[in-house]
């Protein structure tokens, strides 16, 4: 394979974790931690948030990019690609074709995934699972996995954390405050500082 080549999920590898010197393999061991996010661009705020996560846990971290998301169209090869290397010597980083929590949680029994608190707030939204949520958030526990929850700035410029989410009663002890945590940066306001240089 080129440098730059990489497998992508598909039926038969629905997950891909290309390591951090580059190799890709279906085979490798599912990570006990995943930092989970589309990393357009990866930034300094994912870093600390998996290094803080991985502190607080005593656990050794992982990275996830799934190549189809329930609000954006799939990712290009060349776009995959691209993003991934921004891991290359730093982490692995696998690669999911899985766009919701429950496909994920059958994926990485057990894992705890890492997200910002808008993530988690899409967790618990209906609409992203066909009306089936609750169904879907029993799943997702009845495969051993949870979610560490870090504070994220709104679109508002509030600063929101685990305590502002409807988080369904019976679901409560699946979502687990990351605390102390904030960095006041995200991928949108990079790529339009981009933009505009």
């Amino acid at each position: 394979m080129p440098d730059d080549a990489i497998l992508l999920p598909c039926e038969t590898y629905p997950a891909i974790c290309i390591e951090a010197d580059g190799r890709c393999r279906a085979d490798a061991e599912r990570p006990p931690l995943l930092v989970c996010g589309s990393f357009n661009p990866l930034h300094e705020g994912h870093w600390q948030m998996a290094e803080r996560a991985g502190a607080l846990l005593g656990l050794p971290f992982a990275f996830e990019l799934s190549l189809v998301n329930v609000e954006k169209p799939p990712l290009e090869e060349s776009e995959v690609r691209r993003r991934a290397t921004a891991f290359r010597q730093r982490a692995n980083l696998w690669l999911t074709g899985v766009p919701t929590y429950d496909a994920k949680a059958a994926l990485f029994p057990g894992t705890i995934f890492v997200v910002g608190a808008d993530t988690a707030r899409r967790i618990v939204e209906p609409r992203f699972y066909g009306q089936a949520m609750t169904e879907a958030l029993a799943f997702i526990a009845g495969q051993g996995c949870r979610f560490l929850v870090a504070g994220r700035v709104d679109g508002a410029g509030e600063f929101v954390t685990l305590a502002d989410l409807p988080i369904p009663t019976a679901f409560t002890s699946l979502f687990e405050e990351l605390p102390g945590f904030r960095l006041d940066v995200s991928s949108t306001q990079l790529r339009t500082r981009a933009e505009q240089s």
